[in-house]
């Protein structure tokens, strides 16, 4: 009897072993390691990062206009945003631990590089967000403390010198880069490009000692063997597209963009004002003017982008309104995705100039921006040369920085993501019209957007801190003047 007790013990023992052992093995997919090599996880994050196509954008930045409903982006009656490129960032921490666990400094470097550049999405949306104390879940910290934004800016600056020094000639070659097929110097270019956008990003805050924004950008441009920048076009960060499931131009075969979405008025006149050849490039003709020939800038119109949907859908209707250009919907590669231009980075250093940043000719830069932009659309460089010779695009004193903010907002038509909607709420230019009726939020162009709301349930304490130490009246509001945009 004893023995027999002891023999069921015995298979009790090893049953409830053999169940703990399927349990756990339950817990854990096969299919799904634990590690992945840092190079399957750059192409992944890099063909996110750098899909800076937005049709949002362009209803914001008033480049196009939408007819089948009150588009809040046109509309300019948004409230919150989400938190979502926090989801992006732990792709990017994972990456960084896989390759010090592989022993690949190189993709650590670059690592810092895609930190920074989802870091400032958020504080470019929010004001301040949670950064130093960012995806500490697994060390228990389930409430981050928000970062003040001008803390996020020198840190981020920083990260960025940082990884532009940690590579070198001698960095171990980078594999699964769909942007620029591992070069080394090709990354440190655009660590550096980007470093200036983030410095003319601060433009407010040249006498803030802690940032020294004019000494920072100085140091970049008068150094390039230390910190190289684009050169050409070809260096620019653009995400090519491919005629293959998942890799084709995000709106080709896209319904809604066929039919709904026109150019918009204002972004209209001003190419026709301008003689602007790129107008071909971006719009196909309006239906009312399609006797004309494509290359005669009456064939062309638009809606007014605050006006109400009816009368927009009515002009529409009457055929007053050019659509976006065929390619964008029926080219399944069409033209790659600029997130990071060199154009871009030429009116940045020509304001650089005009500011009294940088020595050397603003109008010298400000030519080589249209010039590459003209390039980029395979305009020819006789019609490019015409078109840089007009009164109307000359560099005048006192007007300058007018007209290299438009000559960027221009050449960012479906590229840049919400880049030229922060550059007008930098510099005022262009003016964003909000006269019609349709426009919301009082007829103010929003400024910001509020914090999710989950974080009011799961981080109330550090978002209350967060909203009282940036806004001193109205609280958490679309209209509330972030850090980034007060002089100093």
């Amino acid at each position: 009897m004893k023995q027999n007790k002891l023999l069921l013990g015995l298979m009790a023992m090893a049953l409830s072993m053999s169940a703990c052992k399927k349990f756990e093995a339950f817990q854990t997919d096969p299919n799904k390691p634990t590690q992945a090599a840092p190079n399957l996880l750059l192409t992944s994050i890099e063909a996110n990062a750098f899909n800076e196509v937005s049709l949002s954008a362009t209803l914001a930045s008033r480049q196009m206009a939408y007819t089948d409903g009150v588009n809040d982006n046109q509309y300019y009656g948004w409230q919150r945003s989400g938190f979502g490129n926090y989801g992006n960032l732990r792709q990017v921490n994972r990456m960084e631990l896989e390759a010090n666990r592989m022993n690949k400094p190189s993709y650590v470097a670059i690592a810092k590089f895609f930190r920074v550049y989802y870091i400032m999405r958020l504080t470019m949306v929010f004001g301040d967000v949670p950064y130093s104390e960012a995806l500490q879940a697994t060390e228990g910290n389930y409430t981050p403390k928000y970062d003040a934004q001008e803390d996020i800016f020198i840190r981020a600056l920083d990260e960025l010198k940082e990884a532009n020094a940690a590579l070198t000639a001698a960095s171990e070659a980078v594999e699964g880069d769909i942007l620029y097929a591992g070069k080394i110097t090709q990354w440190k270019k655009l660590i550096n490009s980007y470093s200036l956008r983030i410095l003319m990003t601060l433009s407010n805050k040249t006498n803030n000692t802690k940032l020294n924004v004019k000494q920072r950008f100085a140091e970049i441009v008068n150094n390039p063997a230390q910190y190289p920048i684009f050169d050409v076009l070809a260096d620019q960060a653009q995400l090519k597209f491919v005629d293959k499931v998942g890799n084709r131009y995000p709106f080709y075969n896209d319904n809604s963009i066929q039919t709904a979405y026109y150019m918009d008025e204002s972004f209209v006149n001003m190419l026709k004002t301008l003689k602007d050849p790129r107008l071909f490039s971006f719009a196909a003709k309006a239906p009312k003017f399609d006797a004309l020939p494509a290359t005669d800038f009456n064939a062309y119109g638009g809606l007014q982008g605050s006006a109400s949907i009816n009368l927009n859908s009515d002009r529409a209707a009457k055929g007053e309104a050019s659509k976006i250009n065929r390619r964008f919907y029926a080219d399944p590669a069409n033209e790659p995705g600029i997130a990071i231009g060199y154009a871009e980075l030429q009116f940045i250093l020509a304001e650089a100039v005009v500011r009294g940043w940088i020595t050397g000719s603003a109008d010298a830069y400000y030519k080589k921006g249209i010039t590459a932009s003209f390039q980029f659309y395979n305009i020819n460089t006789d019609a490019a040369d015409t078109y840089k010779a007009q009164a109307a695009v000359q560099l005048t004193a006192g007007t300058e920085i007018k007209s290299i903010i438009t000559q960027k907002y221009i050449a960012s038509f479906m590229h840049l993501g919400w880049n030229s909607f922060y550059e007008q709420r930098r510099t005022g230019f262009p003016t964003f019209e909000v006269v019609g009726d349709g426009v919301l939020n009082n007829k103010k162009i929003p400024v910001r957007w509020m914090y999710p709301e989950n974080e009011g349930i799961y981080n109330a304490d550090h978002l209350k801190e967060a909203i009282n130490r940036q806004f001193t009246t109205g609280g958490d509001n679309v209209n509330g003047v972030m850090w980034l945009l007060k002089a100093e």
